[in-house]
């Protein structure tokens, strides 16, 4: 069973490769326009400690590190899960979602699969060289910082998927929810910077109730040595997300009643 999975999981990454080589164009332009619209806050960043301004206690470096981190973990989210939303509500709006239902395979793991896109390919390079970048200015990693960023990392990309997949799930009783993205990217957002420069109120909310900081300064942290309690602490929210936006996508198809009502 799992051999077969992964077989469709492959099968479904070549088309995404082959529909994105047969629109050429098309793909350079989103990976370009992507990469420009994510490249702005690092430089924000450059101007402000070019300015002489700084975060307090954060070296440019360091914070760019954060950024990077935040860069690539937001990549990997829109290249594997980030289109499930609008797979989802595409479906449910044309009435075709009975057609991915009687297929001989798991409904959510189609929907993702079927999502995998690589407009956000060169986002990713983009934040792997400003991670190297930053990274070699920081000074020398441990094995264990390392093992402790994989783990941070890999819960960061958990989290947005577990929010993706609520946002997706909601589609079955809230067609019109396209705000609903915008409104997580805002919050989101709060997690490429060091959350020591914000009200312990808040750093309290992106920590453990809409744990954001994992996608980008908790992984850092890692790896500057700087990881405390806190972060593994972070993991269990993250795990909550991540199964709580399974389950609850499960249950509302489970609900769905088809397009005729």
């Amino acid at each position: 069973m799992l051999r077969k999975y992964i077989r469709i999981y492959l099968e479904c990454i070549k088309i995404s490769v082959s529909t994105a080589m047969t629109y050429r164009l098309n793909f350079l332009l989103d990976n370009f326009i992507m990469l420009v619209s994510n490249i702005l806050f690092p430089l924000v960043t450059l101007l402000i400690y070019g300015s002489g301004a700084e975060f307090p206690n954060w070296s440019l470096y360091e914070v760019l590190l954060i950024q990077a981190v935040f860069t690539m973990s937001t990549a990997i989210a829109n290249i594997f899960f980030g289109g499930v939303l609008w797979v989802t509500m595409r479906h449910i709006i044309e009435g075709s979602l009975e057609i991915v239902l009687i297929k001989p395979v798991n409904c959510l793991f189609y929907l993702v699969a079927s999502t995998v896109e690589f407009g956000s390919l060169t986002l990713f390079i983009g934040g792997v060289v400003m991670f190297a970048v930053a990274l070699s200015h920081v000074g020398p990693v441990s094995i264990l910082m390392i093992l402790q960023f994989i783990v941070l990392f890999l819960s960061g990309v958990c989290v947005m998927m577990g929010i993706s997949l609520i946002m997706a799930a909601t589609s079955f009783k809230w067609v019109g929810n396209s705000r609903l993205p915008e409104i997580f990217d805002s919050i989101k957002y709060f997690g490429r910077y060091p959350q020591n420069i914000f009200h312990k109120a808040i750093s309290a909310v992106t920590s453990f109730i809409i744990p954001v900081a994992m996608i980008g300064y908790f992984p850092a942290a890692a790896l500057l040595g700087e990881a405390d309690f806190t972060a593994f602490i972070a993991i269990l929210p993250c795990f909550v997300f991540t199964m709580g936006g399974v389950l609850l996508f499960r249950h509302m198809i489970r609900l769905y009643e088809g397009a005729g009502g």
